[in-house]
């Protein structure tokens, strides 16, 4: 298995992409705590996992607040063993044309993707260049590359995280902790599922592979970059998006 008795943090991890790539590392032989917002959610998805509290541990964490994830992290490392993996998945969208957006839709996506994934990474950054061995892995988007309507917020974010990402490889590299992103494609997922059908179609007609991803299939990408198998790599950013990009 290609993640046996590591230790993994997955935020925004009740459902969608973060939920897939729990599952997954469950399956690679990792322990897990999974992070998220929303109990009622978090209640469920542990229920789907079908695994004691020995392989896995849910959390209800605001990734905004410093002091909430400094206190959670140190809980995992309590109750499993030091962190090997985190994957800073936590995300929202509040979308609007840039004529329309309104300053609560810009600060409330800037919080949740951009601080969080800051604040988590920080956290992670400090306990794992101590003991000289991690990996940090973030949830960016192929709009993070390429831009999308109605998307300032959401873009944006998803560009800094690359470049956030791209930082911490060279600050940490010779620490002996990897960081890495992962830029989806359109996914199937509760977060595209409000997308209009003329849309969806657009957007596969654009694809040449002609269809959104699984979940799953991005989380094959975040556990190969978890995995020892990647080792020398870091800094890069893996679309999985079916060639949308292209």
């Amino acid at each position: 298995m290609l993640l046996e008795n590591k230790v993994a943090i997955i935020t925004g991890a009740a459902r969608g992409i973060g939920f897939a790539v729990a599952k997954r590392f469950l399956q690679e032989g990792a322990r897990v705590a999974i992070w998220d917002v929303n109990e009622e959610l978090l209640s469920e998805a542990s229920k789907r996992l079908e695994v004691g509290v020995d392989r896995l541990i849910t959390m209800a964490v605001n990734v905004t607040n410093a002091k909430a994830v400094e206190e959670s992290y140190t809980k995992v490392e309590e109750a499993f063993a030091p962190v090997d993996v985190i994957v800073n998945n936590a995300g929202i969208t509040r979308d609007a044309m840039l004529h329309k957006m309104t300053e609560e839709q810009w600060d409330q996506v800037i919080d949740v993707n951009l601080k969080g994934v800051f604040l988590c990474g920080q956290t992670a950054a400090k306990r794992m260049r101590e003991r000289g061995t991690g990996v940090i892995l973030s949830t960016s988007s192929i709009v993070g590359l390429c831009g999308n309507m109605g998307q300032t917020n959401y873009a944006a974010t998803k560009a800094g995280v690359i470049a956030m990402t791209q930082t911490w490889a060279r600050e940490l590299g010779g620490k002996g902790v990897r960081a890495n992103a992962v830029a989806p494609g359109f996914t199937n997922t509760e977060m595209t599922a409000v997308i209009p059908e003329k849309v969806i179609n657009l957007m596969n007609s654009k694809t040449p592979m002609g269809r959104f991803a699984e979940p799953s299939e991005i989380a094959a990408a975040f556990t190969f970059l978890a995995s020892d198998e990647a080792s020398f790599i870091t800094g890069q950013v893996i679309s999985v998006d079916g060639g949308l990009t292209l």
